[in-house]
């Protein structure tokens, strides 16, 4: 172990990863702090840079881009009541009501403090969890990864936000993308048109940057510019920060084992973690009044959850190849395009380079307390910078990364067309999360399902045969028949107490 920890050193120790996580920190913060620019979207835009580094440096560009990105969702949340991410969004009034009452250091000094503290805790949990259930899943076979598959697509619609039923059409148009092309255990060509394009497939990558990136820029130029930062000086942003944290010990923990349980869900993530924590925040306060007056328990605890769950996000992503969270599912397309395949054999076989985003990881989350005290400081300038002027860089960022993935046209069509579907699911409430996870994760399931019907002769029963495939599949079908049963539920409740009341 001593070994590979003097390894992971090494390879992190270059000047390259060092110069690629100072200049990606700078960017997360500065994509981050800008209204309506998502960590996600942050991570996608990337994706190209990393073409031209080494696997360690590109590696290191998502992780600090990604947790940089988290934070400084707050400080336009806190000064204009616009969060900059969708993580930011669960406590934003809160902050602001600080703001209001003269408290805006303690409101972002809280967000960076926490955050950074639960992003250790997150990288702790992807240590301590991740080696023993490497080890669980070299056992298993082709119906377990299916079933595990499965289960990941089901949880993705779980946890959505919007209707049940949006969230598993919205995969299932995913799944149908990975259907696109001769990359099939048939090697027969679907979906293709005569195309010969799409003989290749829709590869995820530019699918994402388009959802993401490119629909974002469509909503922004529909939606007003935000007002303008009224100019201010701020005091310490750290005082009172190690008061509030033996205060509120037990909101921080219960904030970063939320984020890391909910992390390791497939398809749920920071935004979804950030919501959970301060609802439940307010649930068990002993001053649930004070909540949305600017008291600062909430933060606290939301603040601690949202980046726990981004480095808890990376279990499922580097064991089995399905993506935590929209971030992670583009982090596994780096992964695989650097020859890092996610894998339970990742971690005996290049054990260093596991290590090597561990360390990457807790310094990243160190990084962010002296980066984003300074962020804070000259966050009136940047929140300057005017949408039009943002907007066309992004969208040119866009077309030259597309085109470079593939050095052809298609790539930018494609990231045009998915910028489309992206916007207009978004429009009509379909969460782009659920169809993200359909395309990374359709060739697994399929080549799973595949492999395992010609091993068992087209038999079904293997797959409910072997204990932890019987669980696995007990599990996603349960979590198939969940939202019937909860719209059944709904149906069936005021008819009956139509009828107690009638009596």
């Amino acid at each position: 172990m001593l070994k590979t920890l003097i390894e992971a050193f090494a390879l992190i120790s270059t000047w390259e990863v060092v110069i690629a996580m100072f200049a990606a920190s700078v960017y997360g913060l500065v994509i981050g702090s800008l209204p309506g620019l998502s960590a996600t979207m942050a991570t996608a835009l990337l994706v190209p840079v990393t073409f031209y580094l080494s696997p360690i440096a590109a590696i290191a560009t998502i992780v600090a881009a990604s947790s940089m990105a988290i934070f400084s969702g707050d400080i336009p949340g806190a000064l204009l009541r616009i969060p900059g991410t969708p993580a930011s969004a669960a406590y934003a009034d809160e902050a602001y009501a600080m703001t209001r009452k003269g408290q805006a250091e303690l409101a972002l000094g809280a967000g960076v403090w926490f955050s950074a503290v639960g992003g250790i805790a997150g990288v702790l949990s992807l240590m301590i969890l991740a080696p023993p259930l490497a080890e669980v899943a070299l056992s298993f076979s082709t119906f377990e990864y299916f079933w595990l598959a499965l289960l990941g697509l089901m949880c993705a619609t779980l946890v959505a936000r919007s209707s049940p039923v949006k969230a598993i059409a919205g995969m299932f148009l995913g799944l149908l993308v990975s259907c696109i092309g001769i990359e099939n255990p048939g090697g027969v060509p679907r979906f293709t048109f005569g195309i010969t394009d799409l003989f290749g497939g829709i590869e995820p990558i530019p699918a994402l940057v388009g959802v993401f990136a490119v629909a974002q820029v469509m909503r922004a130029m529909l939606t007003p510019e935000p007002p303008p930062l009224p100019r201010r000086k701020f005091g310490s942003i750290m005082a009172g920060q190690w008061k509030l944290t033996r205060k509120y010990h037990w909101q921080m923990t219960r904030g970063n084992i939320v984020g890391i349980i909910i992390g390791v869900l497939p398809g749920a993530g920071a935004d979804m973690a950030a919501w959970v924590s301060y609802a439940m925040s307010k649930r068990f306060s002993k001053e649930p009044e004070k909540f949305g007056t600017g008291h600062v328990e909430g933060l606290v605890e939301a603040g601690a959850s949202n980046n726990a769950s981004i480095a808890s996000g990376w279990v499922p992503s580097l064991l089995f190849g399905i993506p935590g969270d929209t971030i992670a599912a583009i982090a596994i397309g780096v992964l695989y395009m650097k020859g890092l395949n996610p894998g339970p054999t990742l971690f005996t076989e290049k054990a260093s380079s596991m290590y090597a985003i561990y360390l990457m990881f807790i310094i990243a989350n160190i990084l962010m307390i002296p980066l984003g005290i300074a962020m804070i400081r000259i966050a009136a300038y940047i929140l300057l910078a005017p949408r039009s002027a943002i907007m066309p860089i992004i969208m040119l960022c866009c077309a030259v990364g597309s085109f470079a993935i593939g050095n052809n046209m298609f790539g930018v069509v494609t990231v045009a067309a998915f910028g489309v579907i992206g916007y207009v699911m978004e429009a009509n409430g379909y969460p782009v999360a659920a169809m993200v996870l359909g395309i990374v994760m359709g060739t697994m399931v399929e080549q799973a399902f595949v492999t395992s019907l010609i091993k068992s002769d087209g038999s079904i029963l293997p797959f409910f045969e072997r204990p932890v495939a019987a669980i696995l599949a007990a599990m996603a079908i349960g979590a198939l028949l969940w939202p019937v049963m909860v719209w059944v539920w709904r149906k069936v409740k005021p008819v009956q107490t139509a009828a107690a009341t009638s009596r």
